[in-house]
């Protein structure tokens, strides 16, 4: 009996479209993510992993829509084919299963070595545009929900002996807001 062919796309943010993947491939099955690829612990991959059978044929787009690292890639091949299921990664032109022949093999450990090491690039020009942003007096992520002003107020009612709990309700904030703007505070 011939197994099922399953397909497992990836993007990285809700917004992205997923049609080009796996276009024109006939699946049976199909699992859907749409969260970075920096771990395996998305929801769509481990349904996948569960759903598939000895004899399913797994399909990919690209390397890099199943894994960015290269240990985790190695190790999801390796379990998948050892169960007796074979990878397809379309975009590479590469198939891997049981008896994979060692140029494959080699192939996929480069592709996945790049696909590593591009994901290391991005994280360091992320790190270096923050850096700049910063030294441009830019605010990096989420503005305070509290201005010095109230952050002043608050420390000084809190002082008089007033309660976290309604002051936080009183600015519209939670109490663990409110605790990590006091925390933060010079």
């Amino acid at each position: 009996m011939n197994g099922q062919n399953v397909g497992y796309i990836r993007v990285s943010s809700v917004d992205q479209n997923t049609a080009r993947q796996l276009d024109g491939i006939e699946l049976d099955a199909t699992f859907e993510d749409h969260c970075s690829g920096k771990d395996t612990n998305r929801p769509q991959l481990k349904a996948c992993l569960r759903h598939l059978r000895k004899g399913d044929h797994l399909h990919v787009h690209s390397i890099d829509r199943l894994a960015r690292s290269l240990k985790d890639l190695q190790t999801l091949v390796e379990e998948l084919t050892d169960q007796g299921i074979s990878i397809q990664f379309h975009k590479e032109n590469l198939t891997f299963s049981g008896d994979s022949n060692p140029m494959h093999k080699l192939m996929f450990q480069m592709m996945g070595a790049f696909a590593e090491f591009e994901r290391s690039m991005i994280r360091e020009r992320q790190r270096e545009g923050i850096a700049a942003a910063r030294k441009q007096g830019k605010q990096i992520g989420a503005k305070p929900k509290l201005t010095d002003v109230q952050l002043a107020e608050i420390v000084e009612r809190l002082d008089s002996g007033e309660q976290k709990k309604a002051l936080a309700l009183e600015y519209g904030v939670s109490r663990q807001t409110l605790h990590n703007m006091l925390s933060a505070a010079p």
